[in-house]
């Protein structure tokens, strides 16, 4: 027994060994190191005039101008796609779980921008926005002035997230679908027996039955949303006048561009605590919401 234990135990770390080795170089030590940078002044250029600066790098932060346009450029974006891409999505799933014929079709037509590189898909809308791209034609065709979209400071953050929903929704759509043809469909022919309208059948069975899902889509969405650099990136630089500037390219552009490798780390702390806290909440608050479906359930079985 001894012998057996010893050689599971050794042919679980020959398994486990290298994934570890990798989290540590890849994972656990730049961690470390931008916690520490994150007190100093490290610039890249010049290592060796770096001093430790204590907290004053995070006074500085907040008092910058375009860290807090970023912060909340971020905010928004994450609030404008979190309720469109998840209502989207239970949407597309509850019209696609209706479907009886090509439901596969569907299926992988919705799933399909999903596969794609962010890159490509912000290169093909920004000649949909573009002044004689396709949505300005259709526009023109309506009667509508042509809009200039992410050229415009009040149009571009909404525009990107317009393209984000229509590219991300494809998979909360899946989960969602597989979420719908999980439940037990006596609990629908249950309420049919008791006259129960389309609505009621929705609000009391389908959307108790998804509760989990929905949390999950939740973070997935909002972890999603909070990380965008690539399509600002792509389609307008972070313009026009920093209004799709985001943390995340805020945090890329300080440490791989200007090197101020001290100051980047410093926002990619702040970010962290903030999205430790957001998590924190997000998770008392869903753990209070399944007791009482759990709780509720124990009582009606």
């Amino acid at each position: 027994m001894m012998k057996k234990k010893k050689s599971n135990a050794i042919m679980g770390m020959a398994f486990f060994g290298p994934a570890l080795v990798l989290l540590t170089i890849f994972l656990f030590i730049p961690m470390i190191l931008t916690l520490v940078f994150s007190f100093t002044d490290y610039f890249a250029l010049s290592p060796n005039l770096t001093h430790f600066v204590g907290f004053e790098n995070y006074g500085k932060l907040f008092k910058d101008e375009l860290f807090l346009q970023s912060f909340f450029n971020t905010v928004k974006f994450v609030l404008i796609i979190l309720p469109c891409q998840g209502l989207g999505a239970l949407g597309l799933a509850l019209l696609i779980n209706k479907v009886t014929h090509c439901k596969k079709y569907f299926k992988v037509a919705f799933f399909v921008p999903v596969v794609m590189s962010l890159a490509v898909v912000s290169t093909l809308w920004m000649q949909i926005y573009s002044p004689e791209g396709i949505l300005n034609t259709i526009l023109s065709n309506l009667g509508v002035n042509a809009q200039p979209f992410i050229h415009s400071a009040s149009q571009a953050l909404p525009s990107i997230a317009l393209m984000s929903v229509w590219q991300g929704v494809g998979y909360q759509m899946i989960i969602f679908l597989g979420g719908l043809q999980a439940i037990n469909p006596a609990l629908y022919e249950a309420a049919e027996m008791d006259h129960a309208s389309a609505w009621q059948k929705f609000k009391d069975i389908t959307l108790p039955e998804l509760k989990p899902l929905c949390v999950f889509v939740f973070i997935t969405v909002t972890i999603g949303a909070f990380r965008m650099i690539v399509q600002p990136m792509v389609m307008t630089g972070g313009g026009p006048s920093h209004s799709t500037y985001t943390m995340v390219y805020n945090i890329y552009e300080t440490g791989t561009v200007n090197w101020e490798i001290g100051i980047a780390s410093t926002m990619a702390i702040v970010f962290a605590i903030f999205v430790m806290i957001l998590t924190v909440i997000q998770s008392i608050l869903t753990r209070d919401k399944e007791d009482k479906h759990v709780n509720k359930k124990a009582k009606n079985g």
